[in-house]
């Protein structure tokens, strides 16, 4: 029999040993088909705790454990504290598996760590209190109490509600499944969806609420540029609104997930091309009715669903994303026509991403005016611009606002 403990193994130490995104990590490994269900499952759970994983080992162990360790001590600690797990299986489990990946001289620390170790007691300062109970860096969750006061710990509580997908046809073959209706009539969230032959044949995408809001709140025009474009999904939904659209992303490969989702979608008047949308480009000068910015950002409100964005993204990257935000919302102003509206976004919930960077654009450029659009999903409107959070907006926690140009 498979060593439960193996799979989840190999996937989370390409995260905590190589730096990949969860998803990348999943995908590249071959992991038991059988099994594969309850290896995600572990996966994620790990990342989602991993704040509060770390608190356990540092209470419990003298000296920290070497990287190897600490994952097959975290995958072990949260079968028995999330998933009810039998103790003698879950210690069995871990020490074969040390042992097999030749450290066993740890095998005995890991067999006693598991058997005697003591959970954490509650903290007495707020801010930690809220960091331990929902396994977040203490930073993020000052940061979110200063803007949301007491909100914090429900929109860093608020569960994912499932996957996403936008159906161009024969939904209803579909909607038998658990799911959940969005104020988007094309778009509905399912508990659990298996991917089959209607997503090759381009009856349905997979999309999240917060892009289809995004999408929902551009007005239709003629020419569209889509400035962060990858994968595609936005581009490819506003294609249906949109007479032409021009889809721009950094990184070649990235630009080849474009077409190929223009290909599968049948998309016929989407154009991507290879482009920094931080450097003026003369061509584009002044021919755009409409350009969407959803920028590069921290993440922080997508976190239910992507989990490593609390391991991977640290306080001091706010900063230089959000100068990079302000110059990319701030170049692609240049392409807009008289009279055209720019679009900025972004899955952050933190207002140094958001709000702030709307003052500075429009500071900086008189000849737009604020013109915060509308949504039919749940949101805060803040003074600048529609802030989406998890727990009030099925899940999803993001940034929309929008200015005309004179």
């Amino acid at each position: 029999m498979t060593n439960p403990f193996a799979d989840p193994y190999l996937v989370l130490s390409k995260v905590y040993l190589n730096g990949q995104f969860l998803k990348q990590a999943i995908s590249s490994t071959p992991v038991e088909p059988l099994n594969k269900n309850r290896t995600v499952k572990i996966c994620y759970g790990v990342l989602d705790k991993d704040y509060y994983l770390e608190h356990i080992i540092g209470l419990n162990a003298t000296e920290r454990p070497k990287t190897a360790v600490r994952i097959i001590l975290k995958i072990a600690l949260y079968m028995l504290e999330f998933m009810g797990k039998h103790d003698y299986m879950v210690v069995d489990s871990a020490v074969d598996l040390t042992k097999k990946l030749g450290k066993g001289g740890a095998a005995g620390f890991v067999n006693a760590f598991l058997r005697s170790y003591k959970l954490p007691v509650q903290p007495l300062g707020k801010d930690e209190a809220i960091a331990l109970k929902t396994s977040t860096p203490v930073w993020l969750v000052k940061k979110l109490r200063r803007s949301y006061k007491d909100e914090a710990e429900l929109i860093l509580s608020a569960p994912s509600l499932g996957q996403g997908v936008r159906f161009i046809s024969g939904a209803e073959k579909y909607t038998d499944k658990p799911h959940t209706d969005t104020p988007f009539k094309d778009v509905k969230i399912f508990n659990n969806f298996e991917r089959d032959e209607g997503f090759f044949t381009g009856d349905y995408t997979f999309q999240s609420v917060g892009s289809a809001a995004i999408c929902n709140a551009v007005a239709p025009c003629e020419k569209l540029l889509d400035a962060c474009a990858a994968p595609g999904g936005k581009s490819a939904y506003l294609a249906l609104k949109c007479k032409s659209v021009v889809s721009c992303e950094l990184h070649p490969h990235r630009v080849k997930l474009i077409e190929e989702y223009f290909e599968r979608m049948g998309v016929k008047n989407g154009a991507a091309m290879q482009a920094d949308s931080s450097v003026f480009n003369p061509d584009f000068e002044n021919s755009f009715d409409a350009v969407l910015c959803d920028v590069p950002c921290s993440g922080t409100g997508v976190i239910n669903e992507n989990p490593d964005i609390k391991l991977n993204r640290k306080e001091s990257d706010i900063s230089a994303l959000a100068a990079l935000q302000l110059k990319i919302l701030t170049n692609c102003s240049r392409y807009l026509k008289s009279g055209g509206t720019l679009y900025y976004s972004t899955c952050s919930i933190l207002p140094e991403e958001n709000d702030s960077i709307a003052v500075s654009f429009l500071n900086g450029n008189p000849d737009f005016t604020l013109a915060i659009p509308s949504s039919p999903l749940g949101h805060k409107t803040t003074k600048y611009g529609l802030q989406f959070l998890p727990h009030i907006s099925l899940g999803a926690g993001f940034y929309l606002t929008a200015f005309k140009k004179a």
